[in-house]
């Protein structure tokens, strides 16, 4: 049944409904499961995920129980949609499937529209306090966007998917800001001079209030995720927590859920370690936005050589984000298994020009092996470029 299905994940821009016709009338079908529970919205370009972790993982602690759905996943679908950090079932799924077959067939409905109903679906069979949200794309012509929350979050903007959402700033802040809601409060993590004003505009149409993260002083907690630039998100989610009003949240829980919020949610991915003598990170970063936090990170690292694992899909822009990767260090070039891999050995060529230098491997499994082999005990490796990179090694 997946297969029959368009995967914005393995397709790219086919895959891409831009209409909420098909939601809509999914939503409508299985009864209005959204309209049946409490939820957070969580759009951006980066962060998006990691900070709907951490509210998950904070109102875990403070005793709700919490859904939880997010794209794409890594290893297993069922990641996508959680409760209180435990997978979807598979009986769950492959049931929802077998009693809905016949509407996604005969309405042509995407991957992503059939995934959301799934999951506003087990979110109200669950019963849930509430559910957090993440953004597939975008986000006013996202399948999610038929929620009305609490409160949304609007972690950053970068440019990413310009050919769906928009070639500057402003354009895809547009699409991010349909997310706001009338009267329902909107937190910004991240301020920016050229987004601000559209934001500001959406919310003021729409008597939303506005609260940007990085105005409000908060106090400074420990968080459970390696990689100095979760400090860019956790101001957000303490914005949009003290935004709930309606759900008891102490101090005590919000150091116990960013302390735990891998342990509670199981978020992987983001400056992960996977091993040790060599270390060896991966992160799933792949726009110039994310991948440039990232590698700020890496030459912060101590080691003696640096060992790069890398491939990309053919529709990203690497041209905008080859100059970001160190120079000094021996590169492993690799193709994600997928269709929409970019190949190894045109990977290799584009990066030549930016002095990145070494050899192409069929697939990433390969280049991981290489650069494990080469690597000495003082040495570090780290695997990035694209999702799909991270989810052939973890």
């Amino acid at each position: 049944m997946f297969l029959q299905l368009p995967m914005y994940q393995n397709k790219g821009k086919v895959a891409f409904n831009s209409k909420m016709d098909g939601i809509n009338s999914l939503a409508a079908h299985l009864n209005n499961p959204h309209k049946k529970i409490k939820t957070i919205h969580v759009a951006g370009t980066n962060g998006k995920g990691s900070s709907s972790h951490m509210l998950a993982s904070v109102l875990q602690e403070a005793g709700y129980k919490v859904g939880l759905y997010t794209s794409p996943h890594l290893k297993d679908f069922r990641e996508r949609i959680r409760v209180n950090g435990k997978k979807v079932a598979k009986k769950w799924v492959v049931d929802f499937i077998d009693e809905n077959q016949s509407f996604f067939e005969r309405n042509k409905l995407s991957f992503f529209e059939m995934t959301v109903g799934m999951a506003f679906s087990y979110f109200a069979n669950e019963n849930v306090d509430i559910a957090v949200i993440e953004v597939g794309l975008g986000g006013r012509l996202d399948s999610t966007n038929i929620i009305t929350p609490e409160v949304s979050l609007i972690t950053n903007i970068g440019f990413d998917h310009t050919d769906m959402l928009g070639d500057t700033l402003a354009k895809i802040a547009y699409e991010k800001a349909g997310i706001i809601k009338r009267n329902i409060p909107v937190v910004i993590s991240e301020f920016n001079e050229e987004t601000a004003p559209v934001f500001k505009e959406t919310a003021t149409a729409l008597n939303a209030k506005i609260v940007f993260a990085q105005e409000k002083i908060f106090s400074t907690y420990k968080i459970g995720l390696l990689g100095s630039y979760q400090q860019k998100n956790i101001k957000g989610v303490l914005a949009t927590l003290s935004e709930l009003v309606t759900f008891k949240i102490e101090e005590k829980h919000i150091v116990k859920g960013l302390e735990k919020v891998v342990e509670n949610t199981h978020l992987m991915g983001r400056w992960q370690q996977i091993g040790t003598k060599p270390t060896i990170i991966c992160d799933t970063a792949h726009n110039k936005e994310g991948l440039a936090i990232v590698l700020n990170q890496l030459q912060e690292q101590e080691y003696e050589k640096l060992h790069v694992v890398i491939g990309f899909v053919k529709d990203k822009d690497i041209s905008a984000i080859l100059p970001l990767f160190p120079s000094n260090a021996t590169y492993y070039f690799c193709k994600p298994k997928i269709s929409r891999g970019l190949d190894e050995k045109i990977l290799s060529d584009r990066c030549v020009r930016y002095n990145l230098n070494g050899e192409t491997y069929k697939s990433v499994n390969k280049a991981f092996k290489a650069a494990k082999k080469q690597a000495s005990k003082n040495d570090f490796i780290y695997v990035g470029g694209s999702n799909f990179v991270v989810a052939e090694v973890l």
